[in-house]
């Protein structure tokens, strides 16, 4: 039997407030409906609370905020995609990212996605690299700053 290797990828983009993420299925556990977190006092404004979800209370944050931007509005389209956490930072395991819409399923190729060449200067946001895909450019967070962030707020 010949095994059949693909070097697609399923992932979700994920519709923020004047961007979007690509993130593959696997950093994510479950997409919630929005609701209000319980706010934690003295945090930064991109650390909205917490919620529970699956019998865990977890972070939530804005992305745009803790990339420096104003935090969007909510809506009837609003969304918390629970992420796992990929660093064992974040005690919970896991985080939530506030969306505006529900994510969109992808199948991604190499020959579909490229590095955008004319992508700008991140600086110290969350963010690894933005990338091309045909009519779209989503960006592609850095997990790895986002628990670090986190598990600082956590752990004070």
């Amino acid at each position: 039997m010949n095994a059949v290797v693909s070097d697609e990828l399923y992932s979700l983009m994920v519709p923020l407030a004047e961007m979007q993420l690509i993130l593959p299925r696997t950093c994510i556990a479950e997409v919630v409906a929005w609701h209000q977190p319980d706010v934690v006092p003295n945090t930064p404004k991109w650390y909205l609370g917490t919620i529970e979800w699956s019998e865990r209370v977890i972070p939530v944050i804005s992305f745009e905020a803790a990339c420096g931007k104003e935090i969007p509005t909510t809506g009837a389209r609003s969304r918390i995609v629970v992420c796992v956490g990929l660093t064992g930072k974040v005690d919970s395991g896991y985080f939530g990212m506030v969306t505006q819409g529900f994510p969109q399923l992808v199948r991604l190729s190499p020959d579909l996605v490229k590095r955008d060449s004319n992508q700008p200067s991140f600086g110290q946001q969350p963010i690894l690299c933005q990338v091309r895909m045909i009519n779209e450019s989503p960006l592609i967070p850095d997990f790895e700053t986002l628990e670090k962030m986190i598990s600082g707020i956590t752990h004070t």
